[in-house]
């Protein structure tokens, strides 16, 4: 399948070669590509003017297995080109009695289709990777800074020096400025990707840290930054990226992060237990 990115290039190039109902369906995707790769066969050819079985067809003449395969290509672009603004203006389609049903359907999706995709080779070598860290440091910015916060908050637990670079005043690269060889570096973020987040990976890997990216897909400019990448969907129903594949991701890491170092982690929160009970860090449950 062709990369996202050439899509429009190859519908533009295309026209003269294109039946005219094909050439319909071209000319609305180039205008309209944002609306386009959310719409359904259907929808998509009502508002070219054609039939569905037409967009479909038109799909596999431009060697796509299917009008989803299409439909993922575009989402790629979309994902890499929209503005805030346009994003919110995409919700346009979306009624105020079905918001609720849609955005929740489309997390479910998100995390079906990153089960489905995901490496589990490189997931288990990142497991591997954290484990033997000297130090860990977690980094994002922006939208991906509560995904960074809530992964250092459970690798507290599991690893003695942890270190959280996320939001606040202190500078990305004051924070990193003394990472080494033996320390790694997690690095988490989405389209529009965070330009400080990917200079501090670059920066970590020239210090020989060793780097993982947990990001979107195989366009992301993490994947350059990082030694090992995991890709998640995080495909968008308005301005709000969805963060749910990338929260079960972390979840997973943590979850297997613990397994493996099971001995640590149960002898800590047997430690942990009696400090919080003898604070009263928790609500006494007994009435």
């Amino acid at each position: 399948m062709q990369q996202s990115q050439d899509i429009i290039v190859r519908l533009n190039k295309s026209g003269c070669k294109l039946s005219k109902s094909h050439r319909r369906i071209s000319d609305y995707i180039v205008q309209h590509y944002e609306k386009a790769a959310y719409m359904t066969a259907s929808r998509l050819a009502e508002e070219a003017g054609v039939s569905e079985s037409t967009v479909i067809r038109f799909a596999t003449a431009l060697g796509y297995e299917g009008y989803p395969q299409l439909q993922t290509s575009l989402r790629e672009l979309v994902r890499h080109r929209l503005t805030a603004t346009q994003r919110f203006e995409m919700t346009g389609d979306i009624s105020g009695e079905n918001v609720l049903a849609t955005v929740l359907r489309a997390d479910m999706q998100n995390i079906r289709s990153t089960i489905e995709e995901i490496d589990s080779a490189a997931f288990m070598e990142a497991v591997r990777v954290i484990s033997s860290g000297r130090r860990i440091f977690v980094l994002g910015l922006r939208s991906a800074a509560p995904l960074a916060e809530f992964a250092g908050y459970y690798l507290h637990f599991i690893f003695d020096d942890v270190r959280v670079v996320a939001a606040g005043n202190i500078d990305v690269f004051e924070a990193i400025s003394r990472i080494e060889s033996g320390d790694v570096l997690l690095g988490i973020s989405f389209p529009r990707y965070s330009s400080r987040t990917i200079e501090a990976m670059t920066y970590a890997r020239s210090r020989h840290a060793q780097v993982i990216g947990l990001t979107d897909g195989p366009m992301s400019p993490l994947h350059e930054a990082a030694d090992i990448c995991l890709s998640v969907r995080t495909d968008m129903a308005s301005f709000v990226d969805s963060m749910a594949a990338p929260m079960s991701v972390i979840n997973a890491l943590l979850v297997a992060l613990g397994l493996k170092n099971r001995n640590v982690l149960a002898e800590r929160f047997r430690q942990l237990e009696e400090v919080w009970d003898a604070y009263s860090v928790y609500m006494n449950e007994t009435r």
